[in-house]
């Protein structure tokens, strides 16, 4: 008898559909036909697969639409947010492809030597659920491009979605180039003991580090992003007004469900209460509300699970000492309204571990070797962000994460994707990353 895996629209708790979950006996048997499939994927000239990826994005392209309302209703964002990553996906996967075509062509070094990278065999792809479509995409795309086969496992909060996605490039990609699978944890743990070459996670913590354990025994080849605490630096000559929508925007962006939102905000100590108050009047302008609501920009939390943990930082920040300037911990399921706390110290849950919710928590320095001190004092280092003038650049040198910004957010430009740390094992995103999902070979002759 098959067991189904329900989906459930986070804003209203309504079913949205079931899928087939995939036996753990079953995980093993897709892997080995994405084996006897790399045979000939991997034979074929990288011009060739690349015709066929674009193909494979093209069958998508009609649907972008309605992929966008399931991704809304499935995880919870606003149709807009949802349509710029399906669409982003759709039409950013032919771009990515020629981009890994680039990196990936042989090249010379000297006069004896050529560098050249061939494919590992069978990728995992092991994606989460607050960017379902387009995390996966960044890890799927290379993976194809090197002359890997891929399986797939989506987060079981959003297998819909990611469902229908690969159905579409399943039209033209050759039979079990691509395949899917559906299921928990169990079933991504089965993926990976099973006799893949490659593991391309993003995800907690936690999780990497099962993963590596498990990975250990083969020595597969791991990519993994790990999550982030991510810091913000508020020197004392920066420009007002961009610090503050920067800090709201960057800590609300996805409800907070996003691996780079500030997490940590120091301000000092001389700007601090006009800091405070303008932070606490912007982000008193957001809403929650489901992704069709009109106005709203906040949407539902994912799950019961993790609301109830964003209640728990916030309640022990407060019980701790911390002053909350806006919502609280007095809140209700599916939502967490803007919430503004000061006076966070390094004692609190908060400024520990990743809260991952709608949250703006500031505290305030006197020096700036302490502000510095506090950024860095975490096992995390995916991301890290100063907004000053004078010393800006300075103090970002000092800043221990794989992406820094100064006076913007981090991510922008060419640039591969890199967590410093405990926040990254390997790394993705332009040619230096895309080179990862292959193996290097040198040809002397």
């Amino acid at each position: 008898m098959e067991m189904k895996l329900e989906s459930f629209n986070p804003s209203n708790g309504k079913l949205l559909g079931k899928v087939t979950i995939t036996s753990i006996e079953e995980v093993q048997n897709v892997v080995m036909r994405s084996c006897e499939a790399a045979r000939n994927w991997k034979n074929l000239k990288i011009d060739e697969r690349l015709d066929l990826m674009k193909k494979a994005y093209e069958q998508a392209k009609p649907h972008i639409r309605d992929m966008a309302e399931l991704l809304s209703q499935e995880m919870g964002k606003d149709i807009q947010r949802a349509a710029g990553e399906v669409s982003g996906t759709v039409l950013g996967g032919p771009y990515i492809a020629e981009e890994a075509k680039e990196a990936l062509q042989s090249r010379l070094t000297g006069s004896r030597a050529r560098i050249e990278y061939r494919p590992l065999g069978v990728a995992a792809v092991i994606s989460p659920w607050n960017y379902p479509l387009a995390m996966a995409n960044n890890l799927i795309v290379p993976s194809l491009m090197a002359g890997n086969t891929v399986v797939f496992k989506p987060s079981e909060e959003t297998p819909l979605v990611a469902d229908t996605f690969v159905r579409y490039l399943q039209k033209v990609l050759p039979e079990n180039v691509l395949q899917i699978i559906h299921g928990n944890g169990e079933q991504g743990r089965a993926l990976v003991e099973s006799d893949v070459h490659l593991i391309a996670f993003t995800g907690s913590m936690a999780v990497g580090k099962d993963i590596m354990a498990r990975a250990s025994g083969g020595l597969k080849r791991l990519i993994m992003e790990l999550g982030g605490n991510d810091p913000m630096i508020v020197l004392k000559d920066a420009d007002m007004d961009a610090a503050v929508r920067f800090a709201v925007a960057s800590s609300f962006e996805n409800a907070g469900q996003m691996c780079i939102a500030t997490e940590r905000i120091y301000v000092d100590e001389k700007i601090a209460d006009t800091f405070e108050q303008s932070v606490v009047s912007l982000a008193s302008r957001y809403r929650p509300g489901s992704w069709n609501m009109p106005g709203a920009n906040i949407g539902p939390i994912i799950n019961s699970r993790q609301h109830e943990k964003i209640i728990e930082h916030i309640r022990d920040a407060e019980e701790k000492g911390a002053r909350v300037l806006l919502g609280g911990s007095q809140q209700e399921k599916p939502y967490i309204k803007p919430t503004v706390i000061a006076d966070i110290t390094p004692e609190m849950i908060m400024e520990k571990e990743e809260t991952f919710g709608p949250v703006v928590a500031i505290s305030r320095y006197k020096t700036v070797d302490e502000a510095v001190e506090r950024a860095n004092d975490s096992v995390y280092g995916l991301g890290a962000v100063v907004f000053g003038r004078k010393d800006v650049e300075a103090v970002a040198d000092r800043l221990e994460a794989g992406m820094v910004g100064i006076n913007q957010g981090v991510g922008a430009g060419d640039a591969p994707w890199v967590g410093a740390k405990q926040s990254g094992f390997g790394f993705h995103g332009t040619s230096e990353g895309h080179r990862q999902f292959a193996q290097v070979r040198v040809m002397n002759y």
